[in-house]
């Protein structure tokens, strides 16, 4: 049994169709992509699963290991305007956002003139987005979740596609500012990149260091990549598949019944993690060349859609235990 999330059916013909032509899209950013990010295949998967989930994601990881110029890359491939800003502890929330400048005119007559900041494009790179204030920090919140912000009483629409993937530094180096959980749970994905293998370092070592680098190739256009996300939004889902959703994020909740959770778990996800799993499990299965999610697609997701979505006890962070931990065993259990 399969059931649609407030969508319009289509005819399973016209589906396939549809699914096929973008098969062959994604296909073609993937090798886009690949040409310029080596061994770093399950980052590449998850971050163009948010995109193609209509989403944002946080990148998290040490300096060097290609978070910033996977961003790039991105943006030329999908053919996205993009705009990159480097967050810091002086950077102004009006330096994200725009501000209004007083004019005047010919005849003396002044008035307001609103300049946009650099959030107005379809893609933006927030990088080392945790070394900012608080208070700028929480100028993407509106943006990501209304895709509009309000200047002066004023609202102003953001372009369409609009995306944040926002690169992080782990926050036990120095100089960073953990983000709120409010703006952690706009966040479709949380995007863990670990160092390469040797066969990937050898060959970042003889391809990025001569004359000329890999550079990346616009293969798609915006107007075809909201084609894909309405396509995803159409996709079915199973009737398994949305009590898996359902039984991993409740089991994540402390006061649930899970001895497990109760134990190690201070506060668990909202039901914004479950329409996450359910977005990115039908751009996975996209992604991956199927038609509809299974169950491996929840357990595949519900690391990088869970870990930023909770926090662990006291006790728990004492003992050692961390939250990948604790998802994984969840996601066994489903």
């Amino acid at each position: 049994m399969s059931v649609m999330i407030k969508e319009n059916p289509i005819s399973e013909a016209e589906m396939i169709a549809q699914a096929e032509k973008a098969l062959s899209d994604i296909s073609r950013v993937r090798d886009g992509v690949g040409r310029v990010i080596f061994g770093q295949e399950s980052v590449v998967e998850r971050t163009l699963v948010a995109v193609l989930a209509g989403g944002h994601a946080l990148l998290v990881g040490v300096p060097g290991l290609a978070k910033t110029k996977l961003v790039e890359t991105l943006g030329i491939v999908l053919g996205l305007d993009s705009r990159r800003i480097q967050f810091t502890p002086d950077l102004m929330p009006s330096d994200i956002l725009g501000s209004e400048v007083m004019e005047q005119d010919e005849t003396g007559k002044r008035s307001f003139r609103f300049i946009p900041g650099p959030i107005f494009a379809q893609l933006l790179m927030a990088d080392e987005i945790n070394r900012a204030s608080p208070r700028t920090q929480s100028a993407l919140l509106q943006a990501m979740q209304e895709y509009h912000v309000t200047i002066a009483g004023a609202r102003h629409d953001l372009p369409a596609p609009f995306h944040v993937l926002a690169t992080q530094n782990p926050l036990e180096q120095e100089g960073t500012y953990p983000l709120p959980e409010a703006q952690l749970d706009r966040f479709l994905m949380q995007v863990d990149i670990l160092y390469p293998d040797i066969e990937a370092e050898r060959r970042i070592l003889l391809e990025t260091t001569g004359i000329e680098d890999a550079k990346a190739e616009n293969v798609l256009q915006p107007a075809r990549l909201r084609e894909i996300q309405t396509l995803i939004r159409r996709m079915p889902v199973p009737e398994s598949v949305v009590e898996a959703i359902l039984k991993l994020v409740r089991s994540a909740r402390p006061g649930q019944g899970n001895a497990e959770t109760d134990k190690h778990v201070a506060w668990g996800p909202g039901p914004r993690a479950s329409q996450a799993l359910t977005l990115c499990a039908r751009a996975r299965a996209l992604y991956d060349g199927r038609l509809a999610p299974s169950v491996d697609d929840i357990r595949a997701l519900a690391e990088p859609v869970l870990q930023h979505r909770m926090a662990l006890t006291f006790a728990a962070r004492a003992e050692g235990t961390t939250v990948r931990d604790v998802v994984a065993k969840l996601a066994k259990g489903i």
